[in-house]
């Protein structure tokens, strides 16, 4: 069973394990902690994906709460993919950050072909979800 939650304090260390396990890693500071640390405190939402307390997924998002949310990191560890975890991450933090919020992020190379598949619309530079009102 996967447990979903808000943790605003999750750890640096933590964090850049399941960032390694996913391979966004490669395209994140993960050598550097003291980074890893600014990011998370700095985000508006950091919502997590345990199983059995290990951290499997995260999503870490900047937003207005209002009008649109950046959904910076979706990482799910390469063990735990192909199990819904990443989309209902992205539900978690769509719906935390309201539906009038647009949710937008940038896709890494290797989940271009994943966004289309749970709904996302394509736009000239990025994949967002419209807001519902």
């Amino acid at each position: 069973m996967i447990v979903y939650a808000q943790e605003p304090e999750l750890s640096a260390e933590e964090f850049r394990q399941v960032l390694v396990a996913s391979t966004l890693g490669e395209r994140r500071p993960v050598d550097d902690l003291d980074r890893l640390e600014r990011m998370l405190r700095h985000a508006d939402l950091v919502i997590t994906a345990r199983h059995e307390s290990r951290l499997v997924g995260v999503s870490r998002a900047v937003t207005d709460f209002s009008y649109c949310c950046y959904l910076s990191d979706l990482a799910v560890d390469a063990a735990y993919q192909r199990q819904g975890i990443g989309r209902r991450l992205i539900d978690e933090t769509r719906r935390l950050a309201g539906e009038q919020a647009t949710l937008i992020l940038v896709a890494a190379p290797a989940a271009e072909s994943y966004y289309p598949r749970i709904g996302m619309k394509h736009l000239a530079s990025c994949w967002a979800i419209p807001r519902a009102r």
